[in-house]
């Protein structure tokens, strides 16, 4: 296909969605980026300021997005619109775009096309039975991928605060928009270079070597196809017993396969779903970069928990704060007062204990062990504070250089245990549940 049938193409799209023809400017940014020129040397060359050119770019990729109903910009564009014209579901007969709905079978035809054109391996991810109060949330993410082509993105928080179900729900709105989506979990890790055998098994490629060659072609993929690669419970490749967010020496090459993502130009996005935030995710302007972080609290919902058999809706949302809204909490919960209280709330509340189940306790057992000896500490010493505490306060209460306390403070944010609470000063507090199990378990 060359350019004169895309420049046609675009101007009918653009006639269609704005009622006037492309311009001899429009035409010269579609040219030059065909010819795959940067706005600077399409600017240079027809003798107009750089800003204009990019000005002009962006109200077309804006039209056409909105004109095709996916996200279209200057590293896509051509290749979006040999897609769709090569779909057979368009035709251009003398300069007009011949839709081919009135043809019931070339249609359908048409569309089974694209769908086995379309590669989703979703087996490793979970089923979503119900999706509650993440709206907001949702629309966030939505506009990362689909309108501001953010390539990098993390979705953040603890255990059971409703992180993959928040992406799985985005799939399942969004997946026509992908030509690949792959869904894999790094609960049992392994090498970056198994991971790249994976994603490529599915495409006939010659022998790749090394992992050089593997990551090359990962990348040609990227940049020629629309994908979306999520990888969950990303926190397991990072070393336990230290600070938050490095990387265990057998997946170092991670590291690399994550700058890429961040530097080199392509059109397709990864999700890494954690319970710790990545090195290479924390900047202060993600303006700068095509990277995004999402950090999750909790549902303060009481739809949560429709369908438990709970009694005593009028007081949920007491229980639902008590236990800071995380899905994983409430269910285990939920699941003693049916048992020992008979569904029965008011009775439980009444009690006015914090109580930790035998799960809870599990994870949080496990959650504590996995911190390094100077966060270890650090909870220890905060969780005997009723109250908020300033910086200054705890850093005089424990036996830790400056850099220590300042390295484990930052890591215990990072794992989402410890928050920052903006008042006349700085003050930090401990998850309250996390903290009630120090208490009880661990400074008796």
């Amino acid at each position: 296909m060359d350019v004169t049938e895309i420049l046609q193409f675009a101007d009918q799209l653009i006639l269609n969605e704005t009622g006037k023809r492309l311009d001899d400017l429009q035409k010269t940014v579609i040219t030059g980026v065909y010819d795959g020129k940067t706005y600077e040397t399409i600017a240079d060359e027809y003798h107009r300021s750089e800003s204009r050119v990019r000005s002009v770019g962006r109200k077309l990729w804006q039209i056409l997005s909105e004109s095709l109903g996916e996200d279209v910009n200057k590293h896509n564009f051509c290749w979006t619109i040999e897609r769709v014209i090569n779909s057979q579901l368009v035709n251009i007969i003398n300069g007009n775009i011949h839709y081919c709905h009135n043809n019931k079978e070339s249609s359908e035809n048409a569309e089974q096309g694209i769908k086995n054109q379309l590669y989703h391996d979703l087996t490793l991810a979970p089923q979503i039975i119900n999706f509650h109060n993440r709206e907001t949330e949702l629309q966030t993410l939505s506009s990362w991928i689909l309108n501001q082509n953010a390539h990098l993105i993390s979705i953040l928080g603890l255990s059971g605060i409703g992180k993959t179900t928040l992406v799985k729900r985005f799939i399942d709105l969004h997946q026509q928009k992908f030509d690949a989506i792959v869904w894999r979990s790094l609960k049992f890790p392994q090498s970056l270079e198994l991971l790249l055998d994976d994603l490529l098994k599915h495409h006939k490629l010659d022998s790749l070597p090394t992992i050089n060659d593997k990551l090359k072609q990962l990348f040609d993929l990227l940049t020629n196809k629309k994908c979306l690669i999520i990888l969950d419970d990303l926190h397991n490749i990072f070393i336990p017993s230290q600070f938050a967010g490095k990387y265990q020496p057998e997946y170092q090459d991670y590291q690399t396969l994550f700058k890429m993502i961040i530097e080199i130009q392509h059109q397709s996005h990864v999700i890494l779903i954690s319970q710790e935030q990545c090195p290479e995710m924390e900047c202060l302007d993600e303006e700068l970069y095509p990277i995004k972080s999402l950090e999750l609290s909790g549902i303060e919902n009481i739809d949560i928990l429709k369908n438990t058999g709970l009694k005593n809706e009028d007081i949920w949302f007491k229980l639902i704060k008590l236990y800071e809204g995380n899905l994983l909490y409430l269910k285990s919960i939920s699941i003693l007062i049916h048992k020992n209280y008979d569904n029965q709330v008011a009775d439980f509340l009444a009690e006015n204990t914090l109580h930790i189940t035998n799960q809870m306790q599990s994870h949080f057992q496990e959650t504590f062990h996995h911190l390094s000896p100077q966060e270890q500490q650090i909870v220890l010493e905060i969780s005997k504070f009723e109250t908020l505490i300033s910086r200054e306060e705890l850093r005089q209460s424990l036996n830790l250089s400056s850099v220590d306390f300042n390295n484990g403070l930052q890591s215990l944010q990072q794992r989402y245990l410890i928050t920052k609470i903006k008042e006349d000063k700085i003050l930090f507090k401990l998850s309250p549940v996390f903290q009630e199990y120090v208490r009880n378990s661990l400074l008796t």
